[in-house]
């Protein structure tokens, strides 16, 4: 059984960078052809997906975000980890973690693509 857990601050200063990271046990992140995604939930809204890390890793992001969102891994770690840039209070949000993800920017959002999830962490985005 997957299991995927995100850690990191709860809290995030605006303009500062929000670090989360998420750890994998019962499967490889650089197993083929596998993928893992980070998405995201603000209050009231819809699952936003923002990036992606594939088996090779290989990275893809959302339009909306790529100029401010980095993906990475450590694969030693079997951990994937986010990075958000210039935070502001729109980017409060629960977080997730994801194995999956693949195809078009358009497939991205088929949540049932999506196996294994993370239970989310609530991070917010105050001075």
């Amino acid at each position: 059984q997957v299991q995927l857990q995100e850690s990191g601050p709860g809290l995030v200063k605006p303009s500062q960078t929000l670090s989360l990271t998420c750890t994998v046990s019962g499967g490889s992140i650089t197993t083929s052809y596998y993928a893992w995604s980070w998405i995201r939930q603000p209050p009231g809204k819809g699952l936003e997906w923002m990036g992606v890390i594939a088996y090779d890793g290989s990275t893809y992001y959302s339009p909306s975000l790529k100029s401010r969102t980095s993906i990475s891994r450590d694969t030693s770690k079997n951990q994937f980890s986010l990075q958000l840039s210039s935070v502001t209070p729109e980017d409060t949000a629960v977080y997730y973690c994801a194995r999956g993800g693949g195809g078009t920017i358009a497939t991205m959002s088929r949540w049932g693509m999506y196996d294994y999830w993370g239970q989310g962490t609530q991070v917010t985005v105050s001075s």
